[in-house]
């Protein structure tokens, strides 16, 4: 995981640093290329999510150092292997609270959470639903290809009705998960969806979540070619739609959001669907970080010296 001091441009070469430790210049897509080759499927929605977040840290001239991207478990959830970048894989369904854990550590980190419709919706749906409500800093990027990939394709909590799987031969008969509903219902500050075969939509859609100071959704409708036939590229295709070219729209009013939030079928709406500004985002209430990031405190001038030795004795 590369850190201020071991910051490298494109070839292996060290930059010159600027006074911040900040390398000079600006990053580039392979300033983010690793050696790793993604086993993703040929065709997968995940090779556009991975080229739109590199993109996004591109446009935003975040440095490798600058960012952490913590993921779950599930097919996209490798994505962290596969860009340069401090990455963390957590266990299923737990990437939201490690994530907020790294916040809180490192309020200056730009906190990125990947994972899968099962693995954020599903598993992970307290977590997601509390961290709706708590506006920590992170964005979250959901690959949601209405499916559990990893696992051979048994449905998900975003399957639609009537879907049929390994395990659901006679058609998925219970109501979906909205998470746009989800989301606005539980607080959430910013709340967007894009579609993996547009990519540079999706990049700009990544750039304004990251920008946005609270917790940022921003679902992807990501097809899965191996598993499900239904929700294809063809498929998202022909629904989407882009809110932001209605100039009736109003991403702050909670209305339109719950209006278009909530519209699936011969269309699908994707852009920003809501943003609320104003709202702290949780870490910087947190009266232990008055005193700056825990990461750049020294324990050792704080704690009683016997007792920093037995705290590192038992986790060292």
């Amino acid at each position: 995981m590369p850190d201020a001091e071991s910051a490298k441009a494109p070839g292996g070469s060290r930059r010159d640093k600027r006074p911040n430790g900040r390398p000079a210049g600006r990053p580039e897509v392979k300033t983010y290329a690793t050696a790793y080759k993604p086993t993703w499927c040929p065709g997968c929605g995940d090779f556009g999510i991975l080229a739109a977040l590199k993109a996004a840290l591109v446009d935003l001239e975040i440095w490798p150092h600058e960012v952490l991207i913590v993921s779950g478990i599930g097919c996209g959830s490798k994505l962290p292997q596969y860009i340069h970048a401090n990455g963390f894989m957590t266990i299923h369904g737990r990437p939201l609270a490690v994530a907020t854990g790294a916040k809180l550590a490192n309020p200056e980190l730009h906190v990125i959470v990947v994972n899968g419709d099962g693995d954020g919706y599903g598993i992970g749906g307290n977590h997601f639903l509390h961290t709706c409500r708590r506006n920590p800093d992170i964005t979250h990027i959901v690959e949601n290809n209405q499916i559990y990939a990893l696992t051979k394709g048994q449905y998900s909590p975003t399957s639609d009705p009537g879907f049929r799987t390994t395990t659901s031969p006679d058609g998925v008969f219970e109501l979906p998960v909205n998470p746009v509903a989800v989301a606005l219902a539980a607080g959430a500050t910013f709340i967007a969806r894009s579609f993996a075969g547009e990519p540079k939509h999706l990049q700009r859609i990544i750039a304004q979540a990251v920008r946005h100071p609270g917790y940022a959704l921003v679902d992807v409708l990501q097809p899965c070619i191996a598993f499900n036939k239904v929700n294809t590229y063809n498929w998202y295709a022909e629904r989407v739609y882009d809110v932001a070219a209605d100039d009736t729209y109003d991403p702050t009013s909670l209305r339109d959001a719950w209006e278009r939030g909530t519209e699936w079928g011969d269309r699908i709406p994707i852009g920003i669907l809501y943003r609320k500004e104003g709202v702290p985002p949780y870490e910087t209430r947190v009266a232990a970080l008055r005193d700056g990031a825990p990461v750049h405190r020294d324990l050792r001038a704080r704690l009683d010296p016997a007792l920093f030795q037995r705290l590192h004795r038992e986790f060292v």
